[in-house]
């Protein structure tokens, strides 16, 4: 079964100079293409702006109200990065006229649980883009894109469609527009009355477009679309509405950018493993270098709600050296996606995912230098073997004795400890619970060490790892050294 989803966005020459997450002037403000006003806000209308005023009017109602000039391009960007958005639903995405976005949902309904579900989701990125939609589903793609221009409507079946259409304006068909007057003296009014009337003349006096228009939206005829390229790599930018001084109001523009790179990575198959987000300064003779933020994850994701957070802990901890003007986002390292694991029965404590995402969590809040792995070094010597980097940095394990005791805090500077009764003492007397380890090394890099290590145990049952010096026969006679120099869990 084919179903259409139809994403209309009638404020769309609006929220592209004032997105609905940016503050709201006082006095409103409108878009204007040749000197007359298009579109208004509802604090300019309130000021008595209205469509089809001229500048000169407006500046007599309303001084104060800002006035943009109406820019396609960013119009038609805009409507691309909905698109884009959009592809988290499925790679077939076509960007229609007017300011409508179709996107061919029948094989992924299951999925997302639903149209209901799928169109909560698609309004939640719209949202999240800063867009207002009116959001419609039917078995076609151009009758979709007639019920979206009209309000929110869902139909899955044609008898369904054909009775909704057949109640729009007529002048809702852009081919029926050049002939309004003809049809309204001819007494029609809604799209029922169009199909009322002799085709062969229909198609003399108008053209074969205007009847292709209507088959194709009561599925008559077959659709053809342009479907949505991607290009190989990702790489987002978004303007600021006003110059940012900290780097939390980022979030929202942060997030718009991410929402795209999720639908780009679901329709190319791809998942993240490193993503540069730059904050982009003041240009001009003073201008300085974006202030760039690389992360890197240790699982690959394409998660949008895990890559905002990492996002977010890493901007609440920077200080910006000059205000923010415009963000970029770039997917720096990218693989194909692994499908999820359905196991029947799920790893106790959470999957390896999960504790992959605590771990970037975690690294983005505290900072990389102080979320640690180990990292052992093939060294007989522990100060040197016993060696921790960061959880983003990859290592190369390092030979360690095998079935020989070793703690995992060790004590950057070894204890020298107290001696009682010939034994070694901290805190209680310790006993020793594991045969000696001798360690002689580091003759080659003049850090010549010899010692013998034990496991000890305290009278609270708590283990140390301790070592003694060894001496020679002749400084017998001198009382050994023990030192401290790890701690068992």
């Amino acid at each position: 079964m084919r179903v259409f989803l139809a994403v209309h966005l009638p404020k769309l020459p609006l929220e592209v100079f004032r997105p609905k997450w940016s503050p709201e002037p006082a006095h409103g403000c409108a878009v204007l293409e040749k000197d007359k006003v298009v579109m208004a806000d509802p604090a300019a209308r309130s000021a008595g702006v209205r469509p089809g005023m001229k500048r000169g009017g407006v500046l007599t109602l309303s001084p104060q109200t800002a006035m943009y000039e109406r820019d396609s391009g960013r119009e038609a960007a805009a409507h691309r990065e909905v698109g884009i958005a959009l592809m988290r639903f499925s790679p077939e995405v076509a960007l229609l006229d007017e300011a409508t976005v179709v996107v061919e949902i029948g094989a992924s309904l299951r999925l997302f649980g639903g149209l209901l579900a799928l169109c909560r989701d698609a309004k939640a990125i719209l949202d999240a883009l800063g867009f207002s939609a009116r959001i419609s589903a039917a078995p076609t793609g151009q009758g979709a894109w007639l019920l979206a221009k009209y309000g929110n409507r869902r139909v899955l079946k044609l008898a369904s469609l054909e009775r909704r259409l057949c109640a729009l304006p007529m002048l809702a068909v852009p081919e029926v527009r050049p002939f309004a007057d003809w049809f309204t003296g001819l007494g029609c009014e809604r799209i029922a009355d169009l199909r009322r009337l002799p085709r062969a003349g229909l198609q003399r006096r108008c053209g074969e477009h205007l009847l292709d228009s209507l088959d194709r939206a009561f599925g008559t005829a077959p659709e053809l679309f342009d479907w949505l390229e991607l290009p190989p790599t990702f790489s987002a930018r978004i303007e600021m509405p006003d110059r940012l001084e900290h780097a939390d109001g980022a979030v929202f523009g942060a997030q718009r950018l991410v929402v795209q790179l999720c639908g780009w990575l679901c329709a190319k198959q791809l998942a993240l493993t490193g993503i540069r987000l730059s904050l982009e300064h003041e240009r001009g003779r003073d201008a300085i270098e974006p202030t760039t933020l690389d992360i890197a994850l240790g699982e690959p994701s394409w998660r949008e709600e895990h890559l905002i957070r990492l996002l977010k802990e890493r901007l609440h901890r920077i200080e910006l050296a000059a205000p923010v003007i415009a963000l970029r986002l770039d997917a720096s390292k990218v693989e194909p996606a692994a499908p999820t694991s359905d196991t029947l029965f799920p790893e106790p404590g959470g999957s390896k995912e999960d504790h992959e995402r605590l771990l970037e969590l975690l690294a983005a809040r505290l900072g990389d230098e102080n979320v640690l792995k180990p990292a052992p070094s093939a060294d007989h010597r522990p100060e040197i073997a016993n060696r921790w980097l960061p959880v983003s940095q990859p290592i190369k394990p390092g030979a360690l004795p095998r079935n020989l005791p070793r703690p995992t805090w060790m004590l950057d500077t070894p204890v020298r400890l107290l001696m009682r009764q010939h034994r070694p003492f901290y805190g209680s007397p310790l006993r020793m619970v594991s045969p000696g380890e001798r360690i002689e090394s580091g003759w080659f890099d003049g850090e010549l060490v010899t010692r013998d290590y034990f496991v000890a145990q305290a009278e609270d049952q708590s283990c140390y790892w301790i070592y003694r010096e060894r001496v020679s026969s002749r400084d017998a006679e001198e009382e050994q050294r023990w030192f401290l120099h790890g701690l068992f869990g």
